[in-house]
């Protein structure tokens, strides 16, 4: 299905010439050339119909953006090139011109670029300043020259104005220079392959809006969407056309089919050097970085959600999965994924009883989690199913000799260990996959049994601080839930953070508190934004702790509190560089593929020793 959206502004008092532009997201599947260039042929050829003169697609659009290192693959740069020549084939037929992103090979150099295709020829390759997708790419510099495509010499060209037909195009691919557009340029052509980030799925169109009025053009901008991989990044799909500090049309952000967005622009400009920039800024609060507020925080919280629902509805397709197996404690972070996966199989038509939720007590599970967990996969409607561990771990202890009397390491990873083989057993059964419910912080502190609940088909909360699951949860509570739903998920937040792999106390109650044992979650999760964002010193750190949380803990607290989440840091890493593909959701990842690079070697020693200092 193929969703197209037509806006445009009348200037009756203007004598000039008019023309109809897109942004299109096409439909993708990662290294399928052939199927990108016929996505991209179908959109085209329905764009062509309604007299568009002019469409741009995502950077990297006929090979998918996440390739990796396949982009260096001979096989890939050979089809990518047939791609192109289809590409120019079919626009004989078309009055259009279109901007596709691809790869090119030049001087034994591999280049991310725009290419220009109209009437039957290729009109300019634009290569990439800075691009937007991690990759080995060349860097092009600013000398003009050709290219031989296909048997054809044609301009390669980089810092210049591409000049065609009413077009006098300043082509960007990447994250590329947008600064300093040329006077004579009347139309900035923008390539993206951004990934979703909670809370700035705006700022690509504000930014379209604030440079088309800075520059006096009209701005078109198009971005990678659904079907690229979700193996650490999700795409929304942007697609923007502003002109003279006006949004013209933009899409809908995550729609699974091709997307098209038309307007008319002017053909002439006048440059408007100067505009004040109506870029915001996004303002993370003090104690919680990770969590929106104000007007925003609606808006962010369903980004996040529609970021982790996308990548699993993607990774469902392309598994061919459908089912999902959970393991549901009655916990935020098993909650959270149970509650996206139900919005993904609404999303995808599924039947919700493909969504297999498992309660498994053991030793420490409460009457309170127990049942909170029964009554929320109840009231949703999924496939439930209860088995117990205990015989089990029982079993595995006498086969080990261990004293199940002595609750050690080995006594509580031991039932970690046996929930998900379970869940990986039943996950076979089913034909399904296992969906990971571990969350961020508990990555960055290594709270998380090795080859147990650190392991999973798909990590969906991994790229979810612990207090932004918290709310998550609060929001789809208060906006979404039935009455007897809500009332549990409240009962889930008000419930202390525990794994339950001790037993509970003589009144039944959770004995064993996570924030008691590793520290308060709010607390590691502002320690964690600061690292990951500025690579700020203990001290640094110390000291804005004592300011943003000043009336609640002491200096003696945050300092101990620190010295934990470093010392942990550090010697978990090996944990995090072995973890299951999942969604980023906050702009800021652990996972060793396209987020944090660490040795799991290295030494904490220079971080201690500032704590110590503190």
């Amino acid at each position: 299905m193929i969703f197209v959206y037509i806006c445009g502004l009348k200037y009756h008092d203007m004598e000039e010439l008019m023309f109809k532009v897109a942004a299109a997201v096409p439909q993708v599947n990662v290294a399928d050339c052939e199927f990108n260039t016929n996505s991209i042929v179908d959109v085209s050829e329905t764009l062509d119909m309604q007299g568009v003169e002019l469409v741009v697609f995502p950077e990297l659009s006929i090979t998918g953006c996440t390739c990796g290192d396949l982009f260096c693959s001979e096989v890939l740069v050979e089809h990518s090139q047939e791609a192109i020549a289809v590409l120019v084939e079919k626009s004989k037929a078309w009055n259009l011109t279109l901007v596709v992103g691809t790869i090119i090979e030049y001087n034994h150099q591999l280049y991310n670029c725009g290419v220009m295709i109209s009437h039957g020829h290729i009109v300019a390759v634009v290569p990439s300043r800075q691009s937007m997708v991690k990759g080995d790419f060349a860097l092009a510099d600013a000398e003009e020259t050709s290219i031989k495509i296909n048997g054809h010499r044609v301009p390669f060209m980089c810092d210049k104005v591409v000049r065609y037909g009413d077009f006098a195009a300043w082509i960007v691919v990447g994250d590329g220079d947008v600064t300093n557009v040329p006077n004579d340029a009347n139309i900035i052509i923008h390539l993206g392959a951004h990934s979703a980030v909670m809370g700035e799925s705006r700022w690509y169109i504000d930014s379209a809006v604030h440079n088309s009025a800075k520059f006096g053009v009209a701005y078109i901008y198009s971005s990678a969407g659904y079907g690229e991989s979700t193996t650490d990044y999700v795409y929304d799909g942007n697609a923007v056309v502003s002109e003279d500090g006006q949004l013209l049309a933009c899409n809908e952000l995550w729609q699974r089919g091709a997307q098209m967005v038309v307007a008319e622009v002017r053909a002439k400009y006048h440059n408007l050097v100067g505009r004040k920039n109506i870029i915001p800024k996004r303002i993370a609060t003090e104690v919680n970085p990770f969590i929106p507020y104000g007007e925003m925080s609606d808006e962010c919280y369903s980004d996040a959600v529609n970021i982790q629902v996308m990548g699993l509805m993607r990774r469902m397709e392309v598994t061919r999965s459908k089912s999902v197996v959970i393991g549901i404690s009655g916990g935020l972070d098993s909650t959270l994924a149970l509650l996206v996966a139900v919005k993904t199989f609404d999303r995808m038509g599924l039947d919700r009883k493909g969504i297999i939720g498992v309660t498994m007590p053991g030793f420490g599970t409460t009457d309170r989690t127990y049942n909170n967990a029964l009554v929320m996969m109840r009231s949703l409607g999924i496939t439930m199913r209860e088995i117990s561990i205990v015989p089990a771990v029982k079993q595995h202890f006498g086969d080990i000799g261990h004293d199940e009397t002595v609750h050690d390491v080995t006594y509580e990873n031991s039932q970690a260990r046996e929930r998900t083989q379970i869940l990986m057993d039943i996950a076979n059964q089913v034909g399904g996959m296992v969906l990971g419910t571990g969350d961020m912080s508990e990555l960055a502190l290594g709270w998380a049994t090795y080859n147990g609940d650190h392991m999973s088909m798909y990590g969906i909360n991994a790229g979810v601080p612990k207090t932004l699951v918290r709310q998550l949860v609060q929001w789809i509570a208060n906006s979404e839930a039935d009455e007897q739903c809500r009332e549990a998920l409240l009962d889930v937040i008000d419930t202390p953070i525990s794994p339950e792999l001790t037993p509970a106390d003589n009144e039944g109650n959770i004995k064993q508190k996570t924030e008691d044992l590793v520290g308060p979650y709010e607390l590691h999760d502002f320690f964690m934004y600061y690292v990951l964002r500025y690579g700020f010193s203990p001290r640094h750190i110390y000291n804005l702790a004592i300011k943003a949380f000043g009336e609640s803990y002491d200096g003696v607290t945050i300092k101990h509190w620190l010295t934990t989440f470093f010392r942990r840091f550090f010697t978990q890493q090996f944990k995090r560089s072995c973890m299951p593909d999942g969604p980023c959701v906050c702009g800021y990842s652990l996972s060793p593929r396209g987020g944090w690079h660490m040795p799991s070697d290295a030494s904490p020693t220079l971080w201690l020793n500032a704590c110590n200092e503190l």
